[in-house]
């Protein structure tokens, strides 16, 4: 009938996940255009709780409307122009004494909604030591949406004092205010709601508690949280398939997530949903309440992993990788000693917690060094430094270093090749999934570079070393369950670079080029402990076996590539170079028989379609111009013809290649800004260095943005796309078939 409609007795807020710290220089204000790579959610019984909830879930160390320190000015500016931050301007305006008539005048924003902010900031007042002993009062604070932590940095700041988060839920618990338990109603009373999809909240006066209902075994799957740079919805496909392994078991699942644009989120995905902030406080409440048979933190990327070792310590039954063994993969001095111990090669390391400390390991370590914070996902704040003016540099306006946060330095392994591998372990055997050879040189990070499935430059007796060393790790590790290796080959030796024993951004990718779903078998491993019945399980198209004493998939008869997806369109003024910091936002993969048609699609899948004619417009680094020659044949023989800038130019004259010359931007006119703008060039390759970002380089790769030309920044890359243009002329890449036909192919 008609009158059928949703009962909404709860309050929604969305706010936009954003990255504008991976682009420096990029326009940080907002506007028409999108900018935002992600979005959280957060459902409470007011507007008051729901906003701080959604706060507390965006993933930026928030755990509510935390306080500035900003001079008048730059507050009124920030307010004035819409930013990732302004939402926090707001507050901190109230608590310098600005009206809410006046923050509407700035602003624009609707009075209603400034004048809840500024309610929350007003009762912030009331909160110091005395609270703790105060039901009613602590009660109101919770119904507002003040988490534990945000309680006791408000304690701290008034009263000088060091509680933690812990401290506020042991007082909590003493006058018996815990969260509480609402459903969304589906059905809107009319029926029965199948699938429970709850949310939390404290309610002004105490009702009686809710047990829920102890029906057969179930897990609780730990998501992933917001999309965003180096944490994306790669994640969420295994939090997906991994409630699909357990429904298959017989296992009821519960899905924890916050963030409405997943699939995991679906209130039909698995049996119980609990719409939450992925902080300690509500993973333990929910924790407490459901008593799983099994907690699955490994599937979520870092987001659930910080959680391993006090999910362990409050008595959560973590399956799969223990606690104690991620903590040894994450800990750089721990897996040191351990890497060393089953003599694994891996480039020179150390830690510090100092700049005197740095400069001195980094000396002893010899110089280039990747240097990035402990404790990151996506390359957050990772460069690579060739001299002490730059690592001091870096020290200073990168990280904030201190015993508890200490940077690490890796000796960097120039044009090194590097490998991604994938494997499923159960503690007795392993299953590799998938060796992939990343297109890129070492030094891009891993979820910018393009890869090969199956591997295609590395010989036999490589691909035994690289399983025997994955075979080794897995098993001493005491990995069970999904684990990552980035290996890198270095004149002639594989190192071992990183070890992630847990669910990476490539699991989807294997899944699909291989037909054998990685998540759903290492959720059965995690939960039955037989990796030879989970994979039996799932082999749909028979195509593992057995190789010696190492199980993997047998070789296809296609060929896949996975291509990143940048951003840089929608950020005027971000620099398009690649480098150790994460930059792409998803990804595109490309399967055919053969590298150059897969590649080619590949990407034509990501709007960088290669061209068919034209002027091909060449600028390469110092370090790079040695291939100028044979790229520039490659692309001559195919009928292209070449235009280069002067250092370019004069290595290509030199080895008699004929090309066009052409003025870079600041040499005159007319100059390459012309040429881009009169639609003369097809195709850009130019490679760089951050150094060069200020200069002509940058300049001409915002043009390149600008007009929508195909474009490569690595040589590699270069170099890949020119043994597929031919593809794109014969119009081999354009050839379909589905993925059933290729995985019945092998």
């Amino acid at each position: 009938p008609a009158s059928f409609e949703p009962v909404i007795d709860y309050i929604v807020t969305k706010i936009p996940r954003f990255t504008f710290e991976k682009f420096p220089g990029s326009n940080p204000y907002l506007g028409t255009a999108m900018k935002s790579v992600g979005e959280v959610m957060a459902i409470g019984r007011t507007f008051k709780e729901s906003i701080q909830k959604a706060l507390c879930s965006l993933e930026r160390d928030l755990c509510g409307f935390n306080s500035l320190s900003l001079e008048k000015n730059a507050l009124v500016y920030g307010i004035r122009n819409a930013n990732e931050r302004r939402i926090l301007y707001l507050a901190q305006a109230f608590r310098d004494g600005f009206s809410v008539a006046e923050v509407h005048e700035f602003s624009k924003i609707d009075p209603w909604f400034l004048e809840q902010i500024y309610e929350i900031v007003k009762f912030e007042d009331k909160i110091d030591m005395d609270i703790l002993n105060n039901e009613e009062l602590l009660r109101e604070a919770k119904s507002m949406g003040f988490s534990d932590k945000m309680i006791a940095v408000l304690i701290n700041e008034k009263d000088d004092l060091e509680l933690s988060q812990n401290d506020i839920y042991f007082a909590r618990q003493k006058l018996g205010i815990e969260l509480e338990y609402n459903e969304v109603d589906t059905c809107a009373g009319e029926f029965k709601a199948l699938t429970p999809y709850l949310y939390s909240t404290t309610n002004i006066t105490k009702f009686p508690k809710k047990e829920p209902v102890k029906d057969g075994k179930k897990v609780m799957i730990i998501g992933g949280g917001p999309n965003r740079i180096g944490q994306g919805i790669e994640f969420d496909y295994c939090c997906v398939h991994a409630s699909y392994a357990l429904r298959d078991l017989g296992i009821k699942t519960i899905m924890y997530n916050c963030n409405p644009e997943t699939v995991s989120t679906d209130y039909d995905t698995s049996d119980i949903l609990y719409f939450e902030p992925i902080d300690f406080e509500h993973v333990r409440s929910v924790i407490e309440r459901e008593k799983p048979d099994g907690v699955i933190v490994h599937f979520g990327g870092q987001t659930p992993l910080k959680f391993a070792k006090r999910l362990s310590v409050i008595g959560a039954k973590i399956i799969g990788t223990t606690a104690r063994v991620i903590d040894v993969a994450e800990d750089r001095k721990k897996f040191s000693e351990f890497i060393n111990k089953i003599g694994v090669l891996q480039p020179k390391n150390d830690t510090a917690t100092s700049l005197e400390e740095a400069l001195q390991k980094a000396a002893n370590i010899g110089y280039p060094v990747l240097v990035r914070p402990s404790y990151v996902l996506g390359g957050r704040a990772m460069r690579r430094v060739h001299n002490e003016s730059e690592l001091k540099e870096y020290m200073s306006e990168a990280v904030k270093v201190s015993n508890h946060s200490p940077v690490l330095l890796d000796k960097f392994l120039q044009d090194a090749k590097e490998l991604d591998v994938d494997a499923i372990c159960d503690g007795k055997e392993v299953y590799i999934g998938a060796i992939m050879e990343h297109i890129e040189e070492a030094g891009i990070h891993s979820g910018d570079s393009a890869c090969i499935l199956p591997p295609m430059s590395l010989s036999d007796e490589m691909i035994k070393k690289v399983e025997k060393q994955t075979r080794d790790i897995a098993l001493n590790l005491g990995v069970v369950g999904l684990m990552n290796i980035q290996f890198a080959i270095y004149e002639n030796e594989l190192y071992m670079i990183e070890v992630n024993p847990r669910a990476s951004r490539t699991v989807p990718f294997v899944s699909k080029a291989t037909g054998v779903p990685m998540a759903k078998v290492a959720t059965r491993v995690m939960w039955q402990g037989n990796l030879r019945e989970a994979l039996k399980f799932y082999d749909d198209y028979k195509v593992v076996y057995e190789d010696g004493d190492i199980l993997k998939p047998r070789v296809s008869s296609h060929v896949c590539v996975k291509e990143c997806v940048l951003p840089f369109n929608k950020l005027s003024g971000a620099d398009l170079i690649l480098g150790p910091e994460m930059k792409s936002t998803g990804e595109v993969m490309g399967i055919s028989h053969d590298f150059a048609s897969s590649f080619a699609k590949s990407q034509i899948a990501a709007s960088n379609t290669l061209p068919s004619k034209g002027r091909v417009f060449l600028t390469l680094a110092d370090a790079d111009k040695s291939y100028a020659p044979d790229l520039a044949k490659e692309l001559i023989a195919l009928g292209f013809s070449i235009v280069a800038t002067g250092g370019t130019h004069k290595i290509l004259s030199e080895a008699g290649v004929e090309a066009e010359f052409v003025y870079k931007i600041s040499e005159g006119r007319p100059n390459v800004e012309d040429r881009l703008k009169n639609g003369d060039i097809a195709l850009v390759i130019n490679t760089s260095d951050t150094k060069s970002s200020v200069d002509d380089g940058k300049k001409i790769r915002q043009n390149v943005l600008r007009f929508k030309i195909p474009y490569f920044t690595t040589i590699r890359a270069a170099l890949a796309a020119a043994k597929s243009l031919s593809t794109v002329q014969t119009g081999k890449a354009l050839e379909v078939k589905s993925l059933q036909e290729y995985l019945n192919q092998r």
